[in-house]
């Protein structure tokens, strides 16, 4: 198992995606703490929960799949079922100036595993948030590291 877990660490952080070019943005603020309570949101928006979890049928999944947000909104990762999970962005599918701005949320994050990836949650209950406050508006398409090959993909939407 320790072998498979630090397999999973090198893949995130040689995939775990790299940084776009684009305009400065706002950092984002995280709790990249494990918790068993839902922390209290830092944005002036909507909380929205998105849960990790391996369903009854075998299929490992982000729920909901696809989620739209405002800008300001916090989004909070839950650990659900079936980790361990994380929360990586592709570099390819995020809007300009994003990859910036998801450097900047996840650089709190002392275990995180890639630029724009964060921490793997190895517990039942774990949480991590992002609060999108200045974030760049369109598409973000993002994976679990140890799942993506398992089809656990997901996209945020954020708009004005």
């Amino acid at each position: 198992m320790r072998k498979l877990m630090a397999a999973v660490a090198v893949f995130g952080v040689a995939c775990g995606g790299g940084e776009s070019g684009g305009a400065e943005s706002t950092p984002a603020e995280t709790t990249p703490a494990a918790t068993t309570e839902a922390p209290a949101a830092t944005g002036t928006g909507t909380v929205h929960e998105v849960a990790m979890k391996l369903t009854d049928a075998g299929a490992y999944v982000f729920e909901p799949v696809t989620l739209t947000i405002k800008v300001g909104d916090t989004v909070r990762w839950l650990n659900e079922s079936g980790p361990p999970h994380n929360v990586a962005f592709y570099a390819d599918q995020v809007p300009a100036g994003a990859g910036d701005f998801l450097t900047q949320a996840f650089a709190s994050d002392a275990m995180k595993i890639g630029p724009m990836a964060g921490r793997l949650m190895t517990q039942i209950g774990d949480t991590y948030e992002v609060t999108f406050a200045g974030a760049p508006t369109g598409d973000y398409g993002y994976f679990c590291t140890p799942h993506e090959a398992l089809g656990m993909k997901a996209t945020l939407t954020i708009e004005e």
